[in-house]
């Protein structure tokens, strides 16, 4: 199961409902940033989440909009020590866009009090273990090494206990290695062999999350059948043009790659104040109904539907 909060869903400026772009993945004890639109230090208070464990900060891309947040952040982090190190993940050009922030801002002049990591990367895995596995694709947007990312979990094969007792496994530490994949032998020199108490693979939940984007043709593979899709959907059709001049989405697009993709549930975000909200979950619904267009501080749980 992955927790998603949603802390900014306006594009390019903040209204009076919406703040700029920031998300929160939960997962385990895991806790992954997802851009940093100025503000978002005060929606991580309004939304209960706080600054603890905040350690890993994710970003799509290097507009400011989605970065001008890291200034106030990371001055707030220094003053009140409440992480000691911070990871931030993204491409080459917007990581030397928050270096200027960071460092020739904030800290200009001063050795920052505490240790900031900017992890240049690029498609693929960026980190797992047992259970969890998250990764970077390439997503098209104005600007090089755009990024979006995807976080799932690992599948899982059940233990059949009654197949175990037939073969004679005790309850103990045979069972955790023939769960870990690795053959054990009895007392009595049966070899038992994991595929032999292990039932069929069960996938686990996939969220993936796209920032800004102005195409959708190179995401259907990597968002196929996720249990969860977020993506922009600033313009609507009948500005389709300003979307394209602008390397933006329509809502319908949107709705056309959850579509194609087969995705369980579509989360729209950077919304612009130039439509209502019913105007875009219109647009989208007419394409594919399980389309909800949030709204900040939303707070959802994604899980695999069995």
């Amino acid at each position: 199961m992955f927790e998603l909060i949603f802390l900014g869903t306006s594009a390019s400026a903040p209204s009076i409902k919406r703040n700029l772009s920031a998300a929160m993945v939960l997962h385990k004890e895991y806790r992954f940033l997802i851009d940093c639109g100025e503000g978002t230090q005060r929606q991580l208070l309004r939304s209960g989440l706080g600054f603890k464990r905040l350690d890993k900060i994710l970003l799509t891309h290097g507009h400011l909009d989605h970065i001008l947040g890291l200034g106030g952040l990371v001055s707030t982090f220094s003053r009140w020590e409440a992480v000691p190190k911070l990871e931030i993940y993204g491409g080459n050009w917007a990581l030397e866009r928050v270096s200027d922030l960071i460092f020739g801002v904030v800290f200009r002049g001063v050795k920052s009090p505490m240790q900031i990591d900017l992890i240049a990367i690029e498609p693929g895995i960026l980190m797992e273990d047992e259970t969890f596995e998250l990764s970077a694709f390439p997503v098209v947007h104005r600007g090089p090494g755009c990024l979006g990312y995807t976080f799932r979990e690992k599948e899982k094969h059940p233990f059949l206990i009654d197949k175990a007792e037939a073969l004679g496994v005790p309850a103990g530490p045979e069972r955790g290695h023939l769960v870990r994949g690795e053959p054990v032998t009895l007392a009595d020199g049966t070899v038992v062999h994991p595929h032999q108490v292990l039932g069929p693979p069960i996938p686990g939940a996939k969220l993936v999350f796209v920032g800004d984007a102005s195409r959708i043709n190179n995401l259907v593979e990597v968002a196929w059948q996720a249990d969860a899709l977020v993506i922009e959907a600033t313009y609507l059709s009948q500005e389709q043009e300003l979307a394209r001049e602008y390397g933006h989405l329509t809502a319908a697009e949107a709705a056309t790659l959850a579509h194609l993709a087969e995705v369980k549930q579509l989360y729209l975000t950077h919304v612009s104040r130039r439509y209502s909200e019913e105007a875009v979950s219109a647009e989208a619904q007419a394409i594919f109904p399980q389309t909800i267009v949030v709204r900040d501080l939303d707070h959802y749980r994604i899980v695999k539907e069995r």
